[in-house]
């Protein structure tokens, strides 16, 4: 490098200025620090310290490329041994419980923006991964696409309600938002049966059935499980249907190890997508960011609900050491 010819002091740049220029030398016109420092006449030391700043602003993003998660030998492997599309792997060896969540989380938020399309009508479940997910979302538009919630509305202490969920991401993906205008469940069959044949809610019922692609996580069949904590499910729900295999649950429906719905009190209460129209979709996009989900994701692979797949190393390992 020429430093004579461009050498200039940091007093021709201040305060967020020089922040932006340290870290526009060093990012895209790849000078070292030790070149940058010369070239602005300041220590290596505030370099370092601009950089840092940048970094703690967020006036810099640093992502891998995708195909470094996607071409992963596990990922690779997911894809071969369960007929999935695609897998996304991020590491999560040596991390904590709640490090491996955010990075899986934040691992599905950079890929989903590449996974949609124009004209996509993008089914939401909810749950915390959901909202986190939705959350870490760089702010995109994609043309013409709609974002469905799929499950209606539950009292919940949480903050990741369904509406909330599918709200967010079409805020960040700037697409328009579908909400269930409805609760989740009812007290009774048939007035769940008498809701769903009113007017406003038999349209909206009939626009989510026109999703093509599907986001979700999956909850287990638990005591701690938010479908019980959200109050949708009773803890004598719970146990009906552990009693009758269930292993996990799929937008507030619970499954068996095959994926297959089990009927029970439920059922004919709900508000929301049947599980029936959650296969065979051009797209399952399944988020699975922890072991004590590996049984239910097993469940919603050989139920065929997902194509796609993002979770982490050792979860990885876990699936594949299961029978299909």
């Amino acid at each position: 490098m020429n430093s004579t010819a461009r050498r200039r002091t940091i007093g021709q740049v201040s305060g967020e200025n020089a922040v932006i220029e340290v870290a526009w030398l060093y990012y895209h016109e790849g000078l070292n620090q030790k070149d940058i420092a010369e070239t602005l006449g300041i220590s290596r030391a505030t370099v370092v310290n601009y950089l840092q700043e940048a970094r703690e602003r967020e006036l810099i993003r640093i992502t891998l490329a995708a195909p470094a998660f996607t071409t992963h030998r596990l990922a690779s492997d997911l894809c071969r041994r369960f007929g999935l599309k695609a897998a996304y792997v991020v590491p999560d060896e040596g991390a904590s419980v709640e490090d491996a969540f955010r990075r899986v989380v934040k691992g599905a938020a950079l890929w989903l923006p590449d996974l949609l399309a124009p004209g996509d009508n993008l089914g939401v479940a909810w749950g915390r991964t959901v909202y986190d997910l939705a959350e870490a979302l760089e702010i995109t538009r994609t043309e013409e696409m709609t974002v469905l919630q799929l499950v209606g509305s539950m009292a919940t202490p949480y903050g990741f309600t369904a509406e909330a969920c599918s709200t967010r991401l079409a805020q960040r993906l700037g697409a328009r938002c579908l909400n269930l205008h409805a609760p989740a469940i009812l007290s009774s069959a048939d007035l769940a049966r008498a809701l769903r044949a009113e007017p406003i809610l038999r349209v909206q019922l009939a626009e989510i059935e026109k999703l093509n692609k599907l986001l979700f996580s999956v909850g287990t069949a638990s005591e701690d499980s938010h479908i019980v904590s959200s109050g949708l499910a009773t803890t004598e729900d719970l146990a009906h249907y552990t009693r009758n295999g269930a292993v996990g649950v799929i937008c507030g429906r619970f499954v068996d190890a095959a994926g297959r719905a089990i009927p029970g009190p439920m059922e004919d209460r709900m508000i929301g997508i049947p599980l029936e129209r959650l296969t065979g979709l051009e797209m399952g996009i399944l988020v699975t960011p922890g072991h004590d989900k590996v049984a239910a994701t097993m469940a919603a692979i050989r139920g065929g609900y997902a194509t796609h797949l993002v979770t982490g190393l050792t979860v990885a390992e876990a699936l594949l050491a299961q029978e299909l």
